[in-house]
C-alpha cells in the first residue's frame, strides 16, 4: 500500500486505544486531538480542535514518512511496525512533550497504545503491494531493469 493511504489508515485508527479509555473513564474523547493542537507555533498555551487535527495529520505524515523509509530496505511487518510505534511514544511522550504541558497532562498508557496502534497498522499496511519492493525468498529485494533480468 502507498504510504500517503497507509500512513491515513493508521493515523485514524491509532486513536481508538486513547478514545476507548476516555470513553470507559469519562474523560474527554476529544483531549488528546485539543493537546495536539499545542505542538503548532505560537498555540503552545492555546489548545484547540482544528489546530490539532492539523498538528495530528502532519506529525502523522512525518512519522509514515520515516517508517516508509524504513521498509524499503527492511520489512517492517505489524510486529516491526508496533516496536518502531513504542520508540515513537519514547521519543514523541518521552522527550518532544516535556516541552507541551497539555501533551503531557494526557493519560500516558493509553497515548503509548495509540503509537503502538499507528506503526502496526502503518508498518503491516507498507507490507502490501504496491508499496512493498518485491521480495526474494532470502529476504531480500530484486528489481528489474529494461533489457536486464532480475537480478
Amino acid at each position: 500500500m502507498k504510504p500517503a493511504h497507509a500512513g491515513a489508515v493508521a493515523a485514524v485508527v491509532s486513536g481508538i486505544p486513547s478514545t476507548t479509555h476516555a470513553l470507559l473513564t469519562g474523560g474527554d474523547v476529544l483531549a488528546a486531538t485539543r493537546a495536539a493542537g499545542t505542538l503548532l507555533p505560537a498555540r503552545r498555551k492555546r489548545p484547540g480542535l482544528v489546530a490539532g487535527l492539523i498538528a495530528h495529520v502532519v506529525v502523522s505524515a512525518a512519522w509514515t514518512g520515516v517508517l516508509a523509509a524504513i521498509a524499503r530496505h527492511h520489512r517492517l511487518g505489524a510486529g516491526g511496525g508496533a516496536i518502531a510505534g513504542l520508540t515513537i511514544a519514547a521519543l514523541d511522550l518521552g522527550i518532544a512533550a516535556r516541552a507541551y504541558p497539555a501533551v503531557q497532562a494526557l493519560p500516558r498508557g493509553p497515548q503509548i497504545l495509540d503509537h503502538l496502534v499507528f506503526g502496526a497498522v502503518t508498518g503491516a499496511l507498507l507490507d502490501r503491494p504496491p508499496y512493498c519492493p518485491k521480495r526474494t525468498d532470502q529476504g531480500t529485494t530484486s528489481t528489474t531493469s529494461p533489457g536486464l533480468s532480475e537480478l
